[in-house]
């Protein structure tokens, strides 16, 4: 019978029952109990304790019992009364039914009276399967783990307060088996992730996220101060000068998996911190990156999920077959299909900004023309890449650590990987001409100036001095890891794969 808190008809007030769970604390701690004791050893977990029944079945046959076992969890629901309870018990591997009986545990039954749900305890006993056949623990022996003051979420509503889930992720992990289930997946896929690396031959390394200038991308940096030194300081926007300089120090395949800070906006795919993997590869271009790129996350999805096809995440959304070869599709002429603009014949701010406005489409006063083409991009052609494609050959002006293309004027030979609507990735050639380099960064500065772009890419100096000592063509690539989280599990908020989203206040 489910107790006050459990029950949909008697709201009882949150004070009222975190009263109750003291008063209970205290009258364990009268009886002589330590309801917090220092240590306790479990021998197996709920599905080890199940794997086990399961052997001693096969072997001995049905009504069999397997040896003692100590199993120790949470406390998530509770049954009957009397002289009998069930207690579902909760542990990082699954959960499992406990069977307590009176004439069994003798004055250790008394306990229950002042246990709840959430509370955790230890218990010993064999397993065995009840008359319906649910594996349960014959409790032998109870212990009191640790008493929790604050009740669970209600077990009939959830945690339906999706910011509270977010704010209180370990109440949603506690009563939401799908965020446990995104949480180990993440886990998979970096895993996976990383394997796939090492075996291409890359060395995982770690680069600074305090640094005296965010440069390597097009972001607003967070500032900080350091005393000691007296100087002030960013969180990283990327990892790619860092890990150049390497190759430049003769590594040849060198990655970082780490996370990367942006002072920026939230929304369904941004979060001010989160995760990606750059990597650097000499002696290879964005055509080697491409196909690198396209193997992993095929390799990953089927590792983790045994299939390359991702079922849709919503009810009119389409399967995604991630299967290599992904196309390879010109940016210029994908432009001009999907919006009719022509970036080359609009090659200025004003002729950009008119073809813009005739199409409805949002111009944002005293941007430069790279950022307004980047908005046609967003508008019109991302939503439509909903199968893994390579948009290939951006213009010069939107990359500033990109090599040019040959042969092809005011091109750089950079990709961005989109799938499900999404940008996946974004690689280069990159650029090794330090003179070239200095002018792009110099003309960043001069646009950051002109229109009060703090966005824009940074001059870092130690990093041009790196590049005048010499480093060989390289292919570098950054994947967002949240976003493959967020394809791979189905999930249309970033919020959803990382367990500590940033919120208001």
């Amino acid at each position: 019978m489910p107790g006050p808190e459990e029950s949909p008809e008697r709201p009882v007030s949150e004070a009222r029952l975190i009263q109750a769970r003291m008063d209970k604390l205290e009258r364990l701690r009268a009886r002589g109990i330590d309801p917090y004791p220092p240590r306790f050893k479990p021998t197996a977990t709920s599905a080890q304790a199940k794997a086990a029944l399961d052997a001693v079945e096969d072997e001995q046959g049905e009504g069999a019992k397997s040896g003692q076992l100590i199993v120790a969890g949470r406390m998530m629901a509770r049954r009957g009364m009397g002289r009998a309870t069930f207690i579902d018990l909760r542990d990082a591997a699954g959960q499992i039914q406990l069977h307590m009986r009176q004439d069994v545990l003798g004055d250790q039954y008394q306990l229950l009276d002042d246990l709840d749900l959430g509370d955790f305890i230890g218990v010993e006993g064999p397993v065995f399967r009840t008359r319906r056949g649910e594996p349960s623990i014959e409790v032998r022996s109870l212990t009191v783990l640790t008493k929790a003051t604050r009740p669970l979420p209600d077990k009939w509503a959830g945690l339906r307060d999706t910011e509270k889930r977010y704010r209180q992720r370990y109440l949603d992990l506690i009563s939401n088996e799908r965020a446990v289930e995104i949480a180990r997946l993440r886990a998979d896929i970096v895993a996976s992730m990383r394997s796939f690396m090492r075996e291409r031959g890359f060395i995982e390394v770690e680069t600074p996220m305090l640094v005296p200038v965010a440069a390597g991308a097009a972001a607003r940096p967070f500032a900080t101060h350091h005393n000691a030194l007296d100087r002030d300081l960013y969180l990283r926007i990327a990892t790619e000068l860092p890990l150049k300089k390497l190759i430049v120090g003769g590594f040849d395949k060198v990655c970082e998996i780490g996370r990367i800070f942006r002072n920026e906006g939230i929304d369904l795919d941004h979060n001010p911190e989160f995760t990606t993997l750059e990597s650097y590869e000499a002696y290879a271009d964005y055509n080697d990156v491409m196909e690198m790129v396209e193997q992993m996350v095929s390799r990953i999805a089927l590792e983790v999920t045994g299939s390359m096809i991702v079922p849709p995440g919503e009810e009119d959304g389409e399967p995604i077959d991630l299967t290599p070869p992904w196309p390879r599709l010109d940016l210029r002429e994908e432009i001009k299909t999907r919006s009719g603009i022509d970036f080359v014949e609009c090659g200025d701010i004003e002729s950009l900004s008119e073809a813009m406005r005739e199409r409805d489409i949002h111009v944002e006063p005293g941007a430069n023309w790279g950022r307004l083409l980047d908005k046609v991009i967003s508008d019109h052609v991302e939503p439509n890449l909903v199968q893994p494609v390579f948009l290939v050959d951006y213009p010069v002006e939107m990359s500033p650590l990109a090599k040019r293309k040959p042969g092809s004027n005011g091109i750089v030979e950079r990709f961005e990987g989109f799938v499900g609507g999404h940008e996946l990735c974004n690689a280069f050639t990159e650029l090794n001409d330090p003179v070239d380099q200095r002018a792009r960064f110099e003309e960043q500065e001069r646009l950051r100036r002109a229109h009060g772009d703090d966005e824009m890419d940074r001059l870092d100096e130690d990093f041009l001095v790196a590049v005048e000592h010499g480093m060989p063509p390289t292919g570098g690539l950054g994947l967002g890891v949240d976003r493959l989280v967020m394809l791979i599990s189905g999930e249309r908020s970033i919020r959803e794969v990382i367990l500590f989203p940033q919120l208001r206040s």
